[in-house]
């Protein structure tokens, strides 16, 4: 079954309660989003992708002898795979998905990025950060998609959150002084140091979380999923098991009335770079891309029979699947 359909139950409704734990914690678990056989797809296109069976634009196959560090050597993430990719778009428009983020900052989702993240033995692993430094929106309604396609735990590096630091303003880094906020408006808001960097005597954040109750592992099985505010202080440690991985499939939204000069590190005409990322709920009167493989979504139907299915959008660039641009850090 393709995430595009239906699943069994139709909708996932949020509850009352739920929203009230999201505002208030600044994130929600939510078990079984994907389904057991979406999981296994997703694992299956990881490896695939990961020894060079499948080959996509911008990823150049592995040597044929490659040993298995040398594979790992060429990526342990991928972003924005959902450009060159159908099966990242269909994760990306995952119904269900879009059905709580129709609740916690709908009704109008805009789809702005995807990450793959293999993190095998020995690797991964980031420092306390916000999204919403490094993912612009204006007004400021990102959130991000965290599914576990491995058990995800304390000893294989899940991730963790301070809940209730959502409520902090994001803190410019030095290195990169654009915000969500005008800095002139604070009297005390101090910048970033060494914001994403697992070494907490330097990671200036780390101060920040410990003003919160203590800092919690996000503990998931395989499908479960964690929607977290772009403001929520988090981290993630390596993955310290001996033989079992930490895959996950990362997507991150806005509202789609917010304004997002944001395409990672990506040229755009304009402004802002709505006209970039998929309208994948509701309306909007901003512009938005239509899905490239036609995954159904609000911008086909706002688009009206006949709409092409793919769009020129912005080149996809190889140094993503590295993760060497501005937001290497991130994840």
């Amino acid at each position: 079954m393709r995430c595009s359909e239906s699943r069994e139950g139709g909708r996932r409704r949020v509850t009352v309660d739920e929203y009230v734990t999201y505002q208030t914690g600044g994130f929600l678990i939510v078990r079984k989003l994907f389904a057991e056989d979406e999981v296994e797809e997703l694992l299956q296109h990881a490896l695939d992708l990961l020894y060079g069976r499948k080959e996509l634009p911008g990823l150049e196959p592995p040597p044929p002898d490659a040993g298995e560090e040398q594979l790992m050597d060429r990526f342990t993430r991928i972003h924005m795979l959902h450009r060159v990719d159908p099966v990242s778009e269909r994760y990306l428009l995952h119904p269900r998905a879009l059905d709580v983020l129709e609740a916690l900052i709908g009704p109008d989702v805009l789809a702005l990025q995807t990450m793959l993240f293999l993190n095998p033995p020995g690797r991964g692993g980031q420092g306390w950060h916000q999204d919403s430094h490094y993912i612009l929106t204006f007004p400021d309604t990102l959130i991000g998609v965290w599914v576990a396609l491995d058990r995800a735990d304390e000893e294989n590096g899940c991730l963790w959150v301070s809940p209730g630091s959502h409520r902090e303003p994001v803190r410019a880094h030095p290195e990169h002084p654009v915000t969500v906020h005008s800095y002139e408006a604070f009297a005390d808001l101090d910048y970033a140091e060494h914001a994403s960097v697992q070494d907490d005597s330097v990671n200036s954040l780390t101060s920040v979380a410990g003003r919160y109750p203590r800092p919690i592992p996000v503990v998931l099985e395989p499908g479960d999923a964690v929607f977290f505010h772009g403001h929520l202080l988090h981290r993630s440690h390596p993955n310290r098991s001996a033989e079992r991985w930490r895959r996950a499939f990362v997507s991150h939204y806005c509202n789609a009335r917010s304004w997002v000069p944001w395409n990672h590190g990506a040229p755009f005409e304009g402004d802002a770079a709505n006209g970039e990322h998929i309208l994948a709920r509701g309306r909007t009167h901003l512009p938005f891309a239509l899905p490239r493989f036609g995954t159904p979504c609000a911008a086909l139907e706002a688009a009206g029979p006949g709409a092409a299915k793919e769009h020129p959008g912005a080149d996809w660039h190889p140094e993503w699947a590295r993760g060497e641009s501005f937001t290497r850090a991130r994840g």
